[in-house]
């Protein structure tokens, strides 16, 4: 039970501290945008994007040094990336078609969409 407990705090830590660190690296035109949003769905991306698309696009959308591009200029087209996230990007970006459901992609575009450079 003991060792239960400690992942289960270890987790939480681990969620707070991502949320955390997001919003406190946002731009204040950022920070106005999500306020701006459908909050829960931001939130929720935002937790996503740290599991799954952190490791490659970087903890705050740019990861310097990489062939991942700066997803702060994403083009306001949902549709175009939707179909990136299911199906990949020229064998660079594996497809997340399995892995991700379409509420978790809508919610990874809320979240995206709210960190958009103006």
């Amino acid at each position: 039970m003991r060792r239960g407990v400690s992942i289960w705090a270890a987790a939480s830590f681990a969620a707070v501290t991502v949320t955390a660190l997001a919003v406190g690296g946002l731009p204040a035109a950022a920070q106005t945008t999500v306020a701006d949003g459908d909050q829960p769905m931001i939130e929720r991306g935002k937790l996503a994007y740290a599991h799954s698309c952190s490791h490659c696009h970087g903890p705050n959308m740019i990861n310097a040094g990489t062939v991942t591009p700066d997803l702060r200029t994403f083009p306001d087209d949902k549709t175009r990336f939707v179909g990136t996230v299911k199906d990949g990007k020229n064998n660079k970006m594996p497809p997340w078609r399995e892995t991700l459901s379409d509420n978790d992609i809508d919610d990874l575009w809320a979240y995206v969409s709210s960190r958009r450079k103006k």
